[in-house]
């Protein structure tokens, strides 16, 4: 059963999939803990998202939970694509697809040699993997001459996906999978991407603050 442990909400794996505590419960330091333990089961991730909570845990730790507030996210229509960018485009030659190898994304992003992805487990890409062959998490990826040089994961739920990670082997070619990925999200009518964490990245490319309740009543309406 769940328990508090040191002011901690810690999740039984055989409590049902929607046993979370309240996103008010979460801790400020650090910002958005909000429980630990239980499992990655697609259920549980589901149940996870739809209330605006993600994993994050690195390789010796227990699974643990977060809700940040405020949350970045990016509202697709709003990506600012830079001048480098294009100019990378018509000079690679880059193409996108869409769930080719979602395995390959993942591996790649969790591959230190190109971002610190530490915290992409076996576990969780094991998890991530049952995900995307239920249909509810996507790979969006760069290729170059047959080659996969750049792209990045997430979780759809309605109109709303939750990006996870990203990596490049190639200069700009993460950018160019997220510019793809929001133009396949306005075809959608996708209302917003949830970045999660803000980094001056990520705003650097169009990404907002938003407080936490307000993404949470998003998700309501959204997410479904």
């Amino acid at each position: 059963m769940s328990q508090q442990r040191g002011g901690i909400f810690w999740i039984d794996p055989h409590d049902p999939p929607d046993t979370f505590p309240p996103l008010s419960t979460a801790l400020r330091d650090p910002n958005g803990l909000l429980a630990m333990g239980g499992d990655l089961q697609p259920e549980r991730l589901i149940a996870a998202y739809h209330r605006g909570i993600f994993p994050w845990y690195s390789n010796g730790q227990p699974i643990m939970w977060w809700s940040p507030d405020p949350r970045a996210i990016l509202l697709p229509e709003n990506l600012k694509v830079t001048r480098s960018l294009r100019q990378s485009i018509r000079k690679y030659q880059f193409e996108s697809r869409i769930d080719h190898d979602f395995a390959a994304v993942m591996a790649a992003c969790g591959d230190p040699q190109f971002r610190d992805g530490t915290w992409i487990t076996d576990e969780m890409r094991a998890a991530y993997q049952k995900l995307h062959e239920l249909g509810h998490a996507h790979s969006v990826e760069t290729w170059q001459q047959n080659a996969l040089v750049g792209g990045l994961y997430g979780v759809q739920l309605g109109k709303v996906f939750f990006g996870e990670s990203m990596f490049s082997r190639v200069r700009d070619t993460s950018k160019f999978a997220l510019k793809c990925l929001c133009e396949h999200l306005i075809e959608q009518d996708v209302v917003m991407i949830d970045c999660q964490m803000a980094t001056s990245h990520l705003l650097s490319l169009g990404a907002q603050l938003m407080p936490r309740s307000e993404f949470a009543n998003l998700l309501e309406k959204h997410a479904q």
